[in-house]
């Protein structure tokens, strides 16, 4: 079953919806965006156990050719969405938390 989720990233005004699913040994992300940047990395098939490391990552790599910010919060969702459709964060816990954020409480 497909997993969706919708990363908004409010500091730059964009709103993303990743979409996943796991084919046994490459998770088929596509991403629907406005932003240039994640359009070069909206269709990836991401190699399952290139996903176990921060540094040695292949989502991150591609977040890095694309030139996405530091700070961008994209390659963090489409992780998320690869870690729901193999089983490594249970749908049910995600269903339950329903979102994850950063709060800038002192700036």
């Amino acid at each position: 079953m497909t997993t969706t989720v919708n990363v908004n990233s409010a500091i730059c005004g964009f709103t993303h919806k990743i979409k996943g699913e796991f084919d046994g040994k490459n998770i088929i992300v596509d991403i629907e965006t406005p932003c240039a940047k994640i359009k070069e990395i909206s269709h990836m098939e991401v190699p399952f156990m290139e996903t176990m490391d921060i540094k040695d990552n292949f989502v991150m790599e591609r977040a890095k050719e694309a030139q996405c910010t530091p700070g961008c919060i994209v390659p963090a969702g489409v992780l998320n969405v690869c870690r729901l459709e193999t089983g490594m964060i249970a749908k049910s816990l995600a269903k339950k938390v329903e979102k994850l954020s950063i709060e800038f409480d002192e700036v």
